[in-house]
């Protein structure tokens, strides 16, 4: 469902991803990993079309994201990190408004918002003006608007930062739900415990590079091919993402 070929982005002579060469499956919630400045949000916007590669190519869904850019974007949806929304609106006409722009007939969408709102405990304030949500709020009516078209390609940076507990296990629980109807998840994070817990494959960037990528039990074993020097860590102990993370990526 996504696909890259030696993606590579350049500003000025800082490579922020190096050839990228990458793959994710339909129905998969793909977590991508890295330190800050690892070149993840940069990947993310090449491939939603939003930055333009130095070189290389990406598709989603077999569309290449810049030479058929419009059909690519119309199968995607995309949650930043920081919520972008027109706050004179309230949250119901926000969704209305992205659902139409993705001419989602307005009885499924009025049928979809409802069960979201109520799902994410916000259906009390989907008529409050969206300048007075938190940005806990705010991070819910973004990510109802992006389901509202059911994208066949989700891609989430950061999707539970700001969100309570509860709410953070429900968006968890929503991106499963997608996924088992076909949705493929690209999702950004550095909440490790949740992309251990959610995430069937996950891929760790590092200086702009793919070190690793599999699934835990893959990373696991990468980890302990590439432990050559004596450790004091108990071989019996089953390691965590955490773990392989800070091991992969202590160089950066």
């Amino acid at each position: 469902m996504i696909e890259t070929s030696n993606l590579t982005k350049y500003f000025g002579k800082l490579c922020a991803v190096d050839s990228l060469m990458l793959h994710v499956d339909s129905g998969e919630i793909f977590g991508f990993l890295g330190p800050n400045g690892a070149g993840k949000t940069t990947t993310i916007n090449m491939l939603t079309g939003l930055l333009r590669p130095t070189s290389g190519t990406a598709t989603l869904g077999g569309y290449d994201i810049q030479k058929q850019s419009l059909q690519a974007k119309s199968i995607l949806g995309l949650m930043p990190d920081t919520p972008q929304l027109y706050e004179a609106l309230n949250g119901r006409q926000f969704v209305r408004m992205i659902a139409d722009l993705y001419e989602v007939p307005p009885q499924q969408a009025e049928n979809e918002m409802g069960a979201l709102l109520e799902q994410l405990e916000l259906a009390d304030a989907a008529d409050d003006q969206i300048k007075g949500y938190s940005y806990g709020m705010q991070k819910k009516i973004l990510l109802i608007s992006v389901l509202i078209h059911h994208p066949q390609i989700l891609f989430l940076d950061e999707p539970t930062s700001g969100l309570d507990p509860r709410s953070a296990r429900t968006v968890r629980e929503i991106l499963r739900e997608r996924c088992e109807q076909g949705c493929t998840v690209f999702m950004s994070t550095h909440i490790l415990e949740i992309a251990e817990r959610i995430c069937d494959r996950v891929g760790i960037i590092s200086k702009g590079q793919l070190i690793a990528v599999g699934t835990l039990s893959e990373l696991q074993e990468k980890k302990r091919e590439l432990r050559t020097q004596p450790t004091d860590i108990d071989p019996h102990r089953t390691e965590t993402l955490e773990d392989i993370f800070l091991d992969l990526t202590a160089d950066a």
